[in-house]
C-alpha cells in the first residue's frame, strides 16, 4: 500500500515538474529554461559615456551636433533671440536667456555651423545687407554660417560671402558689418556660452570626425571593444543571450547614408558567429532608428529632437527589420529580433507604435515562425500593460521592460535599504501582474547593479545585485544586464563578476529549485516505506 502511494506520488510530482519546466522555458534555449543575458552596448552602436574616449579626437569637440548654445553681444549686452521660439523674426533684446535664446547646433565642420531653433527653424541670412530670421524650416547654404572664436568664448559670425554679422542699434541681427572686426567690445562680437553637449553618439561621432578619420576610429572599437574572448567569458560565466544594439544604418552596408560609417554588419555577422561557437543566442536590438525614436544619442538623434513617428521614417524602419530578419532568421544563434528600443512616450502615441508593432510582427513571421518577437515598453509616461492591451501577435510574444533606479526624482534620496525594498515591493508586484496577463512573456531587458548612492559599500551592491537578480529571474522571458563593458565600474558586468559586487548562480535557478522542492520530499517518502517494508 504505502510502496504504490509512493509511486503514485512520484508520478504526480514529476508530472508537476516537467510542466512547470516547460511552462517556463524559452524556445530555443539549452538547458538554462530562461534568458540570462547580457547586452552588448555601445559597441554597434555609439553611447560616448560608455567609451568618452572615443571622442577625444574630435577638433572643436565642444561643438558637435545637438550642443546647444547661446548668444550674448557684448556691445548691447543682450541676447539673440528667435521669437516665438522660432518660425519669425531674430532680435537682439533679451536680458535672460530662456529656450528662446538657445540654439542647437547643426554641424558642417569643425567651424562652420547651422543654428536650429526650439521650435526646429533655422537662422538664415539671404546675404550681406539682410536681416537675419528664423524662418527656415530646413538648412542649407543660406542657413549655413561661419565662426571665429577666441579663448575667452568670444565669437564672430560671417556669411560665405565674407560679411559679419552684427547686432544693431534697432536690436535686429543683421548682416552688414563694415570690414574686419577684432575682440573689442564692438556690434560684430558676442559671447557664446555652451549651455548642454550631452548628445555623443554615432551621429556627433561620424560628423565630428569626417568619414575617413571616423571609420579609421570605428574599425578600431568594433574591432577591439568586443571579442570571441567575451563570448567564452559570458559562456563561463552561466550567460546564455547576448542583446546586441544595433543602428538602422546597418541595412545599407557598406554604404550607409552620411554621416554613417559602414562595418557594423560585418561585426554583427561576427558576433553570431562567435555566439554559436559557445552556444549563446543573440537578440538583435533596433536601438536606433530612422529619425530617432527618443531623441537621445543611443539612437543616433542629431540635435536631441524625435521624428520617428512621421510615416516615411516608420516605412524605412520596417524596412530595417525586413533586412535584419531575411539575414538571419534562419541562423541557429537567433533568438528573437527586438522592433525598437525605448520609444518615448512623449513623442511616439501609442496607437502609432502598435500599428509598427503589428507590422514588423508580420515581418519577422514571414522568415520565421519560432523566433521571438520583442515590443519595447514606452519610456516615459507609459505603462506596459498597455502593450498588453493590444493584438501585437500570437505566437513567441516578448514585452521588455527597463528597469533602473535612476533617471526619476523619487530615487534620489533613496537610502540603498530603501532601493532594494523597492525592487521587492514594486518591481517584482509588476513582473507577477504581466506574468500572469495572457498575452506576451516578460522579459527584463535593462536593468544595472547601480543606483543614485554614491556611499555604496561592495556589501551594499551585493545586496542590491542579489535583489534584482532573485525578482528578474522570476520574468517569464528572462533578463539581460546593461552592459557587458563600460567605463563606469558599475555598469561594467564583467568588472561586476570579477570583482565579487554580482554574484550569479550558474544554471538554471528556477527550475533546479523547483525540482529539489518536488522531489525531495518524494526521496523522503521512498526511504520511509522502503525501511518499513524491509
Amino acid at each position: 500500500m504505502g510502496l504504490a502511494f509512493c509511486k503514485r506520488a512520484i508520478a504526480f510530482l514529476l508530472s508537476c515538474w516537467l510542466l512547470f519546466c516547460v511552462a517556463c522555458s524559452v524556445e530555443g534555449l539549452h538547458e538554462d529554461s530562461k534568458v540570462r543575458g547580457v547586452n552588448l552596448g555601445g559597441w554597434l552602436v555609439i553611447e560616448g559615456w560608455i567609451k568618452p574616449s572615443l571622442f577625444d579626437g574630435i577638433p572643436n569637440g565642444e561643438m558637435l551636433d545637438g550642443t546647444e548654445v547661446q548668444l550674448k553681444s557684448v556691445m548691447l549686452q543682450k541676447y539673440v533671440s528667435a521669437d516665438n521660439g522660432g518660425g519669425m523674426n531674430v532680435t537682439v533684446d533679451r536680458d535672460t536667456p530662456l529656450s528662446w535664446e538657445t540654439f542647437r547646433l547643426w554641424r558642417v565642420s569643425e567651424s562652420i555651423f547651422q543654428f536650429r531653433t526650439s521650435q526646429g527653424q533655422f537662422l538664415t541670412c539671404n546675404g550681406s545687407g539682410s536681416v537675419v530670421t528664423a524662418s527656415a524650416e530646413s538648412a542649407s547654404a543660406t542657413e549655413t554660417f561661419y565662426l571665429e572664436r577666441n579663448k575667452e568664448n568670444r565669437i564672430h559670425i560671417k556669411l560665405k560671402s565674407g560679411t559679419y554679422l552684427q547686432a544693431s542699434n534697432s536690436n535686429q541681427l543683421t548682416a552688414d558689418y563694415p570690414g574686419t572686426p577684432g575682440w573689442d567690445d564692438n556690434a560684430a562680437t558676442f559671447e557664446m556660452t555652451i549651455t548642454a553637449n550631452n548628445l555623443h553618439g554615432d551621429y556627433q561621432l561620424a560628423n565630428g570626425y569626417g568619414y575617413n578619420k571616423g571609420k579609421e576610429v570605428l574599425k578600431k572599437h568594433r574591432n577591439t571593444f568586443i571579442t570571441i574572448e567575451d563570448f567564452d567569458f559570458l559562456y563561463r560565466n552561466g550567460i546564455n543571450t547576448v542583446r546586441i544594439p544595433v543602428g538602422w544604418w546597418i541595412a545599407f552596408d557598406p554604404n550607409p547614408p552620411a554621416p554613417f560609417i559602414d562595418g557594423s554588419l560585418e561585426a554583427l555577422d561576427n558576433a553570431f558567429s562567435w555566439a554559436l561557437a559557445y552556444s549563446i543566442k543573440c537578440i538583435i536590438d533596433l536601438h536606433a532608428a530612422p529619425g530617432s525614436q527618443n531623441g537621445m544619442e543611443h539612437s543616433a538623434s542629431r540635435d536631441g529632437t524625435t521624428g520617428w513617428s512621421s510615416p516615411d521614417f516608420i516605412l524605412q524602419t520596417l524596412d530595417v527589420i525586413e533586412f535584419l530578419a531575411s539575414r538571419y532568421a534562419q541562423h541557429p544563434s537567433l533568438l528573437g529580433i527586438e522592433l525598437l528600443n525605448e520609444p518615448w512616450a512623449a513623442t511616439v502615441p501609442l496607437d502609432v507604435l502598435v500599428s509598427f508593432y503589428e507590422q514588423g510582427y508580420q515581418i519577422v513571421r514571414k522568415y520565421s515562425s519560432s523566433a521571438y518577437v520583442i515590443f519595447c515598453q514606452r519610456i516615459g509616461d507609459a505603462d506596459p500593460f498597455e502593450l498588453y492591451q493590444a493584438n501585437l501577435g500570437s505566437i513567441n510574444t516578448v514585452v521588455d521592460l527597463h528597469y533602473y533606479n535612476m533617471f526619476d526624482p523619487s530615487f534620489s534620496n533613496m537610502s540603498t535599504l530603501a532601493n532594494i525594498e523597492f525592487i521587492y515591493k514594486s518591481r517584482e508586484s509588476q513582473i507577477q501582474a504581466l506574468n500572469s496577463a495572457n498575452g506576451p512573456l516578460v522579459f527584463v531587458g535593462e536593468w544595472v547593479n547601480e543606483w543614485n548612492q554614491t556611499t555604496g559599500t561592495q556589501t551594499d551592491y551585493q545586496n542590491f545585485g542579489t535583489a534584482q537578480l532573485e525578482v528578474y529571474n522570476a520574468a517569464s522571458f528572462g533578463w539581460a544586464y546593461w552592459t557587458l563593458k563600460n567605463d563606469r565600474m558599475h555598469w561594467d558586468f564583467e568588472w561586476n563578476i570579477r570583482n565579487n559586487y554580482l554574484q550569479l548562480q550558474l544554471g538554471c535557478t528556477s527550475s533546479r529549485q523547483i525540482s529539489n522542492i518536488i522531489l525531495l520530499p518524494v526521496l523522503v517518502c521512498c526511504c520511509f516505506f522502503q525501511h518499513h517494508l524491509l
